[in-house]
């Protein structure tokens, strides 16, 4: 978000509830278990139940869940992503970042740590062909990556779905006028964490992620988007907007005008004086 933080509550996805699988997702799921069910015995593989991966987690959080849920030692699917050949687009030099599609995914005694990431990848290459991905990127002058990464800043920046759109009007037009995006998502990401408070200091970082630093978007995707903030980043409203800020949760004000987002910020910051928290 330009010049400053924002207020959000922890939620399991961005839409503030579980990925719910949808009926092409589904069709996906059908055929993914037809592949696995098969043992040497004949025997069906004992149900796991499943992994929900959601929507804006980035990497790191992803292999953490899978290690959890296939009840293996920490750090076991990380090295997996590293040794598996992943259906990914040659712009992201095998880094699955974007790609770990954010769904519900089944699980049996069959799954293995690769077979999961490729799912996941493979399903990220359906969905996003299906939302137009190639099209929509060439139509705004962007690559289909540079679309990815995108939406994986719309994702982590929007407090609600309707907010999606506007705040990828709002990269769209700073990327337009060759503002720096300065959007504290990306400087979490280059620093490890999510936080509601940047320093003046941090925002020297010198990181690549750093949009307060560095002109354009960074050089990949911050976590992983659903198919709702591609969606967004590929088709925005209409609107001149250049700066939003969370004053409270579902209150997000996008504003043309500096003076007037400097009032939502002041606004924002009383709020959360109020509550203790500045």
């Amino acid at each position: 978000m330009p010049h400053a933080p924002r207020r959000r509550s922890p939620r399991l996805t961005g839409r503030g509830r579980l990925a719910v699988l949808t009926a092409g997702l589904l069709a996906a799921v059908a055929v993914a278990v037809t592949v696995v069910l098969l043992r040497p015995d004949g025997e069906s593989p004992r149900d796991l139940g499943s992994l929900t991966v959601p929507e804006g987690r980035r990497a790191t959080q992803v292999y953490a869940l899978a290690d959890q849920a296939l009840g293996l030692t920490e750090g076991t699917t990380r090295q997996a992503a590293k040794d598996t050949r992943l259906a990914l687009p040659a712009a992201a030099d095998g880094n699955p970042e974007g790609y770990l599609f954010p769904a519900t995914y089944p699980l049996d005694e069959s799954t293995t740590p690769a077979t999961l990431l490729a799912f996941m990848a493979d399903t990220a290459d359906e969905r996003f062909r299906e939302a137009g991905l190639d099209a929509g990127a060439r139509r705004l002058g962007l690559s289909a990556y540079q679309a990815v990464i995108l939406a994986s800043i719309v994702q982590a920046e929007a407090d609600t779905p309707a907010d999606m759109g506007k705040v990828a009007r709002v990269i769209h037009n700073r990327l337009d006028q060759d503002r720096a995006l300065e959007m504290d998502s990306t400087l979490n990401y280059a620093l490890g964490r999510t936080s509601l408070d940047t320093t003046h200091e941090e925002t020297r970082t010198d990181s690549p992620y750093n949009t307060y630093a560095r002109r354009g978007l960074p050089p990949t995707p911050i976590g992983n988007p659903g198919e709702q903030a591609l969606r967004a980043a590929l088709d925005p409203p209409a609107g001149e907007w250049l700066y939003f800020v969370t004053v409270r949760p579902g209150d997000t004000r996008f504003s043309e005008d500096y003076a007037e987002h400097r009032a939502h910020v002041e606004e924002f910051n009383r709020e959360r004086a109020a509550e203790g928290g500045g």
